[in-house]
């Protein structure tokens, strides 16, 4: 019989735990890397009540800048929260992190529907010049519980091994009512709404099999931004489960380009 962790990427070595009682809960972040001057930090926002499934991407991020997993109230190892929240209340969470931890400019990100949670936090806020959205959600070919469930099925042929197994514990700590609440209030929430009204430059990251959200869409969200990107990848929707490194170099690059823009004076490419 094969090993738990048989089919599990590896995780950082080492991760510094914090937390920050917000507005609406207590909050985990996990952080690997190093500070280097001139670099901007990652700020990155955990998926649909799951968290653990980012670590090794975060550890990616971690080679070049100092990164951050957040986890939002109700979710993975934060608290619970005085009621069940929507996403805007989670980009209200976000935001207010954000500014407790005053950690200058970030590069804010998503993957899944915490592109949502990102969009909503990013929005006015003076520490995000730049945020990149990952395999953003919900298409939408794909609002509503059925047809969200069936595109979710059907990118789950496409994911690697030991991803579900990954999630399971999280699952069960957030528990089935709270899961469906949370997948409610994303499939009402149009990410298209908040990504218009964004003024910061903005990248969008998909893997090429993924099958919950479409490229048309995702090609249409890069294009509501003046400064918007878009970029495809290897793999399905949890493409950072399956190769960490896949959106280290764009989101390098595009940490690089922003840099530049605000006239750092940066010379050569970012550590890494």
């Amino acid at each position: 019989m094969g090993s738990r962790h048989e089919h599990r990427p590896p995780f950082p070595e080492r991760t510094v735990t914090a937390y920050h009682d917000g507005v609406l809960g207590r909050m985990r972040s996990r952080a690997v890397g190093d500070v280097h001057p001139g670099t901007p930090e990652v700020v990155l926002v955990q998926g649909m009540a799951v968290s653990d499934y980012l670590l090794p991407g975060l550890a990616a991020f971690g080679r070049w800048t100092r990164a951050h997993l957040v986890e939002l109230p109700g979710f993975a190892g934060s608290g619970d929260p005085p009621h069940e929240l929507d996403v805007p209340e989670f980009g209200r969470c976000v935001a207010d992190w954000l500014s407790a931890r005053a950690l200058g400019p970030v590069i804010l990100a998503g993957h899944s529907s915490g592109t949502q949670v990102a969009a909503r936090a990013a929005l006015g806020h003076p520490d995000v010049p730049g945020i990149v959205l990952a395999s953003p959600t919900v298409d939408p070919m794909a609002r509503g519980y059925v047809r969200l469930l069936v595109h979710w099925q059907l990118d789950g042929r496409r994911e690697p091994p030991g991803l579900s197994e990954s999630h399971r514990p999280e699952w069960k700590r957030a528990g089935l009512r709270r899961l469906l609440h949370t997948a409610r209030v994303h499939i009402d929430d149009a990410l298209e709404d908040s990504v218009g009204r964004l003024q910061v430059p903005l990248l969008i990251v998909r893997g090429r099999d993924d099958r919950i959200g479409t490229a048309g869409w995702a090609r249409h969200l890069a294009g509501l931004v003046p400064d918007g990107e878009y970029v495809e990848v290897a793999g399905a929707h949890t493409f950072p489960w399956l190769d960490p490194e896949a959106w280290s170099d764009p989101v390098r690059g595009f940490a690089q380009r922003l840099v530049a823009e605000d006239g750092g004076g940066r010379q050569g490419p970012l550590p890494g």
